[in-house]
């Protein structure tokens, strides 16, 4: 239906057109893109986006369109990606259901019609795999021709609608898709949510930002032509530009206002030339536009024809009418109907008087509750929360105001969530006290609360409960903590509930550790002593895992063991299944780490031999992650990389993108302990650009590539990553798990410079008088390095002071770690060879010892070194038969460190070769003649004399007197030296050559 006075041609707008076009061209090349479209209401946004996805679906595009909603937004989560895909699934049918690929249940969030909602206990990493498996589907959709997906009015988006479209902006690495969103630029108040967003999303690649400005005197004269028919006078045409300001919408009014003989004229308020277009209109339609415009954004039939009471026929005549008179509009897809512009909407609905805008909005909210079926299933909450709140009363709107919060949960729009919740505490006072109460226990029967108290007394404390849930799953750490608080506060106030204080005191736990304020033990100590003498519950169950997991990092031991044990038989007994599984999981770690090796292996097989659901799969999944590293940690380098291979392609199934790139760090550790160096290499860049991996994670990943870098002697690589790993991982409370395995690196970077006192430092600050109890798996290879570095600066002077109490220092560190794992007894027996080097003692058969500890172990790097560093020590005896014994040796470790790419490690195997003068072979199998340290170090033969006695400590004088050159000369050497080393100074350079046996 057209009405004469909107232009039938886009006028202008041709570079606007030219800029969509030209993303579109580059989405359809593979890449995709996204288009933000701003300016002023009525500057003719909407107008521009229609031309333009008309051309578009010309041109073979398939195109999708949805738009936010003004009247509680917070109410209606992903409103506008919902009527997109809605749109897509009706078009598109067979197509848009092979796409969704088995993950109806999680996508039914967005839109329900795939069915039934997934069920589970919502936690912030379930809403990422929602947006993770949207990515997916929008890819899979656009994979084969153009698909544009516009998102309109932004500016009224709800929290849940931004966050969605900030991952898919930076998730979305394939397929031909074009996002379009559009915003009120003078919408963009200097707090407004969006604004910030919107200068984050321009400083990525794919994403431009275009303002449309308003019409000048040439394009108004132009559009004033097209409505008419003709061409209009010049006096008209400065009249309308003047009042207009080139606003399309208002020259549009304007000229209809002209045309059809305003009897004042053009009305000097913008809002009163609006209104009088709804006032022209025939007395019985009025009354349906007011309740239109009360209705929302976008009314369906069924429910205004139930509002205003009409019959079917008046009420689509009426509708008519205002259709007819360009006041309202026929949605493209479903029977509703919409204000023609936004501006129009809010003229009449400001126009309402206050008790007849509430009176409008009990009836449509009876009207809802009597026939819901007009309404699509995801907004029926929301909206029947927004008309009983519109409607001022507070007995009615408390329910349906918690019954919205619940929706929203369900759909894991967190943010929403936890605004309705505070509506639900603004509106608590007012409601009498048994509609709060039937609120709260049905929120509680409902999942939306904890069931912190078996007689659910459905309180303000059971409200509190579910706002802080909802504040800390939405970031709102600060706000949670407060609640919580406040909560604790009420409960001591009102004579005390020690389960449900208990519950509390947990969450504070989580949140303590979440915002880095201490270790949690003051918080869960004190839920443990309230459930202390309760019978068993879930909050029980909780209590004691959240326990054992602060034990498992803090204190294992036996007294960890009993709390884990008593933590996985209160799941059992309370039905607290997820639960359940972090505890066995717990349990199962601490039995490993006790000793029981195989037991604890087999506990957490069986939990990990479970089958994936909703409501599990973080867990379980993640417990592939936690099996592959306690595998790893024993040695068992195979088995580890087939548990997290499975555990990686299980995650990636789910949708669970951080949990796949956790499983994929630790494929990487196991896959670099194998020899597979390339494959870990890949396995950590899949990580890496997962998208949805969170800071934690690669702060592991960034630890593991320092790792790799650090054996290939890519040590400027390594110092990088170590740093972004240390910035990830560390904080106030930082957990030795990563502090341990940083310091390792640390300790080899600073020994192959030659800062044995910067290593030295580093093994203090990291385990102190010992190594954290239970982490033996990260504490060998630390003491491992640390004994080492003390072999390597033994003869430098800078070394000695403190070398005893150093050596002292690893010695007591090792006597308090178990080594009942063979590649911790190898580390051990390798540890103590280093030490004894250290101390000038022969290490030869300890070294021997460790050879035949190391040869059984799963990785080549091990045996490798300490084959290297026996046939040093042998080489150092000069006893008979010592030489061909270490060539041997030699021989073997040499294929070893070049078939893994160890470039440090085959350095100094060339340069100990070269030295004692024995061959190593080739390939082919051909004896070579002995390497040259020379050219190992890349130095000529009289650099490498100028390096001999720079390491014995010479000065430049004293240089040039031993070798018959002048002091300048002997200057330029040190120079060329000390670059080809790469060394900062001569201390530096003598501890290389001493490593390297070139001095």
């Amino acid at each position: 239906m057209h009405s004469s006075h909107i232009s039938p041609v886009l006028v202008g707008r041709d570079a606007e057109l030219a800029a969509l076009r030209d993303a579109l061209s580059q989405a359809d090349a593979g890449e995709p893109r996204a288009l933000f479209v701003g300016g002023e209401a009525g500057v003719g946004k909407t107008r521009l986006i229609r031309e333009f996805l008309h051309r578009a679906a010309e041109g073979g595009a398939v195109t999708a369109l949805g738009g936010c909603i003004e009247s509680g937004a917070d109410a209606l989560p992903y409103h506008p990606v919902s009527t997109a895909l809605r749109s897509l699934h009706r078009r598109l049918g067979a197509e848009f259901r092979t796409a969704v690929d088995g993950q109806e249940g999680e996508l039914a969030r967005l839109l329900p019609e795939l069915g039934e909602m997934d069920r589970g206990r919502p936690e912030s990493g379930d809403r990422a795999r929602l947006f993770e498996l949207t990515a997916r589907l929008l890819e899979r959709l656009a994979a084969d021709r153009p698909l544009v997906l516009v998102l309109e009015d932004l500016h009224w988006a709800d929290r849940s609608t931004r966050d969605l479209l900030s991952y898919l902006l930076r998730a979305l690495t394939g397929g031909r898709l074009l996002i379009v969103a559009t915003y009120r630029a003078d919408d963009l108040h200097r707090r407004h949510p969006l604004r910030p967003a919107l200068a984050e999303y321009e400083r990525l690649r794919t994403v431009a930002r275009l303002e449309l400005p308003r019409f000048d005197r040439a394009e108004v004269r132009r559009q004033l032509a097209a409505i008419g028919g003709e061409e209009p006078p010049a006096h008209l045409v400065d009249r309308v530009f003047e009042r207009s300001g080139g606003n399309a919408f208002f020259v549009e009014e304007l000229a209809c206002s002209i045309r059809e003989g305003s009897p004042g004229g053009i009305s000097e308020s913008l809002r009163d030339l609006l209104l009088v277009r709804a006032e022209a209109l025939p007395e019985e339609v009025q009354p349906v536009v007011r309740a239109a415009a009360a209705g929302g954004s976008e009314v369906e039939f069924r429910l205004l024809a139930a509002v205003t009471g009409l019959a079917e026929d008046d009420l689509i005549e009426a509708l008519r009418t205002a259709v007819t008179a360009a006041v309202l509009q026929p949605s493209d897809e479903a029977e509703s109907f919409r204000f023609r512009h936004a501006l129009m909407r809010e003229a009449v609905l400001g126009d309402l008087l206050p008790g007849e805008r509430s009176r409008l909005s009990r009836r449509y909210a009876e009207a809802l509750e009597a026939d819901p079926s007009p309404v699509c299933a995801e907004d029926r909450a929301g909206r029947l929360a927004h008309y009983w709140y519109g409607a001022r009363d507070p007995a009615r709107a408390l329910p349906a105001v918690v019954g919205a919060a619940g929706a929203a949960r369900a759909r894991h729009a967190f943010a929403e969530q936890y605004h309705l919740l505070e509506r639900a505490v603004e509106l608590w006072d007012d409601a009498p006290g048994e509609v709060r109460r039937g609120a709260m226990r049905r929120a509680v029967a409902d999942g939306l609360c904890p069931v912190a108290s078996a007689e659910a007394p459905g309180d303000f404390a059971d409200l509190l409960a579910a706002l802080t849930v909802a504040a800390r799953l939405t970031g709102e750490r600060e706000r949670a903590l407060a609640l919580a608080k406040r909560a604790l506060r009420e409960l001591e106030g009102s004579g005390g509930d020690a389960l449900r204080a208990a519950w509390f005191w947990t969450e504070r736990h989580r949140l303590m550790l979440d915002l880095s304020r201490s270790d949690g033990w003051d918080e869960i100590a004190r839920a443990q002593e309230l459930v202390r003498d309760l019978p068993p519950s879930a909050v029980h169950a909780e209590v004691m895992t959240h326990a054992a997991h602060w034990y498992v990092v803090h204190r294992p031991g036996p007294a960890a063991v009993e709390i884990a044990e008593r933590a996985v038989e209160l799941c059992r007994v309370t039905g607290a299944e997820v639960t359940g599984l972090t505890a066995r999981h717990l349990l199962a770690w601490l039995t490993i780490h006790e000793g029981d090796v195989e037991a604890g292996l087999e506990q957490a097989r069986e939990v990990c031999d479970r089958e994936p659901e909703p409501d599990n799969a973080n867990v379980l999944l993640r417990g592939h992650g936690n099996l592959a590293e306690a595998l790893h940690g024993l040695g068992r380098y195979a088995e580890a990389v087939e548990t997290a291979e499975k555990g990686g392609r299980l995650a990636e199934r789910h949708g669970l993108p951080d949990t796949a790139s956790f499983i994929d760090g630790n494929l990487a550790e196991s896959l670099f302990q194998l020899g597979r160096w390339d494959d870990a290499r890949a396995a950590l860049e899949r990580a890496e650009g997962r998208r949805g991996t969170s800071a934690r994670i690669r702060g592991h990943i960034a630890e593991q590539r320092a790792e790799l870098a650090l054996a290939r002697g890519e040590h400027d690589e390594a110092r990088r990553w170590l740093k972004e790993s240390d910035t990830s991982t560390t904080g106030p409370y930082p957990e030795p798990q990563h502090t341990l395995p940083q310091a390792r690196i640390g300790i080899a970077l600073a020994s192959a410079d030659g800062r044995i006192l910067d290593a030295r430092s580093l093994l203090e600050a990291a385990v102190g008088g010992a190594v954290a109890p239970g982490h033996q798996r990260y504490g060998w290879p630390l003491l491992y390095e640390a004994a080492a570095a003390e072999a390597r600066a033994a003869g430098l002077p800078a070394a000695e002071p403190g070398r005893a109490a150093a050596v002292q220092r690893i010695r007591a560190a090792m006597a308090e770690l178990p080594r009942f794992a063979p590649v911790w007894a190898a580390q051990a027996l390798m540890a103590e060879a280093e030490l004894r080097t250290a101390e000038g003692r022969d290490a030869a058969g300890q070294w021997a010892e460790a050879v035949a500890a190391a040869e059984p172990l799963e990785s080549p790097m091990l045996p490798a070194v300490a084959r290297f560093r026996l046939a040093e020590a042998l080489l150092s005896r000069d006893a008979a038969g010592s030489r061909e014994e270490a060539g041997e040796l030699l021989r073997q470790a040499a294929s070893a460190a070049h078939e893994l790419g160890a470039a440090p490690l085959e350095t100094e195997i060339t340069a100990l070769a070269a030295r004692a003068r024995i061959p190593l072979r080739r390939a082919g199998g051909q004896e070579a003649p002995p390497p040259d340290p020379a050219a190992a170090l890349g130095l000529t033969a009289r650099e490498r004399d100028v390096l001999r006695l720079v390491a014995a400590g010479r000065s430049n004088r004293q240089i040039a007197e031993e070798l018959f050159i002048s002091p300048k000369t002997a200057s330029v050497h040190v120079s060329n030296i000390l670059s080809k080393l790469g060394a900062a100074n001569r201390g530096e350079a003598a501890a290389i050559a001493h490593r390297l046996g070139a001095s």
